[in-house]
């Protein structure tokens, strides 16, 4: 797992090369405010091996935050990345590593029958009940949960996950009433916080799409506040001193703005963006789509882009996102070592000050 002295050594590696808020703090850790993101890609060894030499280059660049998902790739994804982990100079407890659960995965390819596979290979064998699916794919019940967290740690080849998210919560009120949701939670958090006792994971999180960035009535929100609740009694519940909550990830960037312009999020004194009620909640918050899966990279509006340090597009993109407010790392996925390593330069240059983040959406 990730700890205090390995990931401040880690950033002592870079000295004077990044700018001073390069490394920001979880917990006791220190960690790069650009992540890598592991979803992108075919699921073929091609892929496998161009993102195993991503992983490392980002590694030895100063990206030591490396996102991914049991879902992500078919399950291929972890297993590069604990492949690369181990493989890489850097030791795995300067690397801080996050993974998901709530999508059923396919192992390897998507098989032929999809929804066959997962009565097969889940349900039939009582991984998950098929009544807490949602679209045929999606829980957050406890047992699943637990069962994944298994399945990722051995997919890492890890002992401890530093960073576990419940994966997009918001696809089960499809079927389900919001009351039934927060429910499924805090049960779900009971259970993650006894891996948390018994050493498997050190924090959770939520990760989300749209649940905390669109307005209370759209069918797909969260109240991040009640979610906050849910986990302290949780805490309680299992005889923990405090929450593990400790993080949120949320879409932004320069063309996804929701979470820093929509006051999604009931504060103690009126609605404010997720973003900042997360900061002030004392959540860290990574940024999912920084670069818009490219779309960035295309082009910034010019009265942005004029405003953003950088070489390349890509760079200002970045530094867009992790010069949000409450952001402690924006993630961006590849499969190219060559675009990780730009985008770790990304780090080289301050990020947007807040009166001048500010008065771009002025």
């Amino acid at each position: 797992m990730a700890t205090a002295d390995a990931t401040f050594q880690y950033k002592q590696r870079f000295g004077d090369a990044t700018a001073r808020t390069y490394f920001r703090r979880v917990g006791d850790c220190a960690v790069s405010s650009v992540g890598l993101g592991t979803y992108l890609g075919a699921p073929t060894a091609a892929v496998d091996d161009a993102l195993y030499e991503t992983v490392r280059a980002g590694l030895t660049a100063g990206v030591n935050v490396i996102d991914t998902a049991v879902n992500y790739r078919h399950q291929r994804s972890e297993r590069v990345v604990g492949r690369a982990i181990r493989d890489s100079e850097i030791p795995r407890d300067a690397v801080f590593l996050a993974t998901k659960g709530g999508f059923v995965p396919f192992d390897g390819a998507q098989p032929d029958a999809p929804g066959e596979y997962v009565r097969r290979e889940f349900v039939d064998r009582g991984v998950v009940d098929g009544d807490d699916l949602a679209a045929g794919s999606h829980s957050i019940a406890p047992g699943y949960i637990d069962a994944m967290v298994d399945r990722s740690l051995s997919n890492l080849g890890v002992d401890t996950i530093d960073l576990y998210y419940v994966h997009n919560p918001e696809t089960q009120l499809d079927e389900r009433p919001a009351s039934a949701v927060y429910d499924h939670l805090e049960a779900t958090f009971e259970r993650l916080e006894q891996r948390v006792a018994a050493g498997d994971i050190t924090h959770y999180g939520v990760a989300t799409w749209e649940a905390f960035r669109v307005p209370a009535d759209h069918d797909h929100y969260l109240d991040l506040g009640e979610i906050i609740s849910r986990a302290r009694a949780a805490a309680k519940t299992v005889g923990n001193t405090a929450t593990h909550l400790r993080a949120i990830q949320v879409p932004f960037n320069v063309y996804m703005a929701d979470a820093f312009t929509v006051a999604a999020q009931e504060g103690p004194d009126g609605p404010q963006s997720v973003l900042w009620y997360a900061h002030e909640a004392g959540l860290n918050v990574f940024t999912s789509a920084s670069l818009g899966q490219g779309e960035v990279v295309s082009g910034i509006p010019s009265a942005v882009d004029t405003q953003l340090a950088g070489e390349t597009p890509a760079q200002r993109g970045v530094n867009f996102a992790r010069s949000a407010p409450g952001v402690t790392s924006a993630l961006a996925g590849t499969t190219d070592a060559d675009h990780v390593t730009e985008n770790a330069d990304a780090g080289t240059f301050e990020p947007l000050g807040a009166n001048a983040f500010d008065a771009i959406f002025e």
